[in-house]
């Protein structure tokens, strides 16, 4: 079924839906009306984890259960903006191809999450698939629990299982439960910090997911050496959507903070968590509430929230707002710092092929690649090690150059950038450049992996670094792909270009 095929069946499906009255009318045709325009809207993604419609945020509870991978999200059924949250549900065989499945936790008028179902886990206890999540208002922590089968929800008749916080009104956050076992025993970390003093991760331990007792921080914010005051390390005075989990022979705890992503690996003995390698998880500040699982290979897999880098009005205007990430690969390098790739499973959705190699590629010239352009592509380019001061790729290119986003390194600053300046003539658009660190050894190549997917960009550079960010072009011929270099000629080992195939038959990703 094609584009135009597609409209047609949802506008004959809309019509015929049993209405009753002038308003159910006015619902369906408002309806049909977003649909179709979802179905050809040129910045949502093709292949990436997204609503058929409306507002998603945090990843929620993904789980590998009974051969299915099944992700939970915060999602608002009301509209593309922040409101009361509910948890979306989809489900996979493969962590690429999803089916969208009903709304497993609603907010119940008069109980404890009568003003949303916000972010928390899934766990199996004792063969009974559970939800632990937070209620509010006030914050409050919750469990759900289902059948086999994953798709209608009871919330335990006692909720909440977790009333109040310790500490009292300092506390400044209380929420986003991870639950793991040990030796037969839960445990649970829950998000939260003090204020004027920084994030904390409260530990709480229980024999059967209902009665908890509280232990102590996991971990809380260290304050800078010599520094003055309360001032605390990347902390914020809230620690949210923490993550934890062992990994090789270490424990690796996320947490998303001042609009990022923090990663922490260290030691876990007697209950207490002690970092000793810190690092972003993500150098955009468009990536966000990390949440991971352990798959039916034993791997660890890591997806977050991509924000959208447009003003809310466009948001709303285009009906849909947030997007999930690809599935991504964590694992412990020799240095003990976390590495993440693509998931292999997202090269079935490899479709044509280009390929280049020893390619010279000069300051000044345009280096277009003949036949590689798309919104929808996966790009892995190799440039040598000796070289420009700066090299990488154009993508979403328009012929003139009036839109055109520029991923690039530059090794004397060990930095690692994508230039948004050019990325969209939208006024509605962010333009700003995002950047961070990676260090790259003198004769390193330069390896990098882009996924273009609409408006979303994931940059995966050396298996080190990740950057992920939105663009929106507005001219429909934005699509070309080329080379980058600045300060002298650097040498293009090997470029591979696949145009990525959708993961349905049209872009609601059903």
């Amino acid at each position: 079924m094609n584009r135009r095929e597609f409209i047609t069946c949802a506008a004959r499906a809309a019509a015929a839906l049993p209405v009753a009255g002038k308003v159910s009318r006015g619902i369906a045709a408002r309806e049909e009306l977003l649909h179709t325009r979802l179905a050809v809207d040129p910045h949502r993604p093709r292949y990436h984890l997204l609503p058929p419609a409306n507002w998603m945020n945090d990843p929620n509870g993904p789980i590998f259960w009974k051969g299915q991978y099944h992700m939970f999200y915060q999602y608002n059924p009301h509209g593309a903006f922040w409101g009361t949250m509910h948890w979306g549900h989809a489900a996979s065989p493969d962590l690429v191809h999803w089916r969208h499945l009903p709304i497993a936790l609603a907010p119940t008028p008069g109980g404890p999450d009568k003003d949303g179902c916000f972010s928390g886990c899934a766990v199996v206890n004792r063969g009974i698939p559970t939800l632990v999540y937070t209620g509010v208002s006030p914050e409050v922590q919750c469990l759900a629990t289902s059948d086999d089968k994953m798709i209608a929800w009871t919330k335990y008749s006692g909720n909440p299982v977790i009333a109040a916080p310790p500490g009292g009104p300092e506390v400044a956050g209380f929420r986003d439960p991870c639950v793991w076992s040990e030796g037969g025993t839960w445990y649970l970390a829950l998000g939260s910090g003090y204020k004027g003093a920084g994030g904390q991760i409260l530990l709480y331990r229980s024999n059967d997911l209902i009665h908890w007792d509280f232990l102590h921080p996991l971990c809380k914010g260290r304050r800078k050496e010599g520094a003055a005051g309360d001032e605390p390390v990347a902390s914020g005075d809230m620690w949210q959507c923490p993550d934890f989990f062992p990994l090789a022979d270490k424990h690796v705890l996320l947490v998303s903070t001042e609009g990022s992503v923090f990663c922490s690996v260290g030691t876990y003995t007697n209950l207490w968590f002690r970092p000793e390698v810190q690092q972003a998880a993500d150098l955009s500040d468009l990536f966000y509430a990390a949440r991971t699982l352990v798959d039916r290979n034993g791997r660890r897999i890591l997806w977050g929230w991509i924000r959208e880098g447009r003003s809310e009005q466009a948001q709303r205007a285009a009906g849909w707002s947030g997007v999930l990430s690809l599935p991504r690969v964590v694992s412990l390098g020799a240095d003990r710092k976390l590495r993440i790739t693509p998931a292999p499973e997202l090269e079935a959705l490899r479709g044509k092929h280009h390929r280049f190699a020893n390619l010279n590629v000069g300051p000044e010239s345009e280096n277009l690649l003949k036949g590689v352009q798309g919104d929808s592509l996966e790009v892995a380019a190799e440039f040598a090690s000796a070289g420009g001061e700066e090299c990488g790729l154009r993508v979403r290119c328009a012929p003139d150059g009036s839109e055109q986003t520029v991923i690039s390194y530059n090794r004397a600053e060990g930095r690692l950038r994508v230039d948004r300046e050019k990325s969209s003539r939208s006024s509605e658009a962010q333009r700003t450049s995002q950047e961070g660190a990676l260090e790259l050894a003198a004769d390193e190549p330069l390896k990098l992996r882009v996924f273009l997917d609409g408006s979303v960009v994931e940059v995966f550079a050396n298996d080190r670094a990740c950057l992920t960010t939105r663009i929106y072009p507005v001219r429909a011929d934005s699509s070309g792909v080329g080379l980058f270099a600045r300060g002298a000629s650097v040498k293009l080992r090997a470029l591979d270009a696949w145009e990525m195939r959708p993961i349905s038959k049209d872009r609601l990703t059903t």
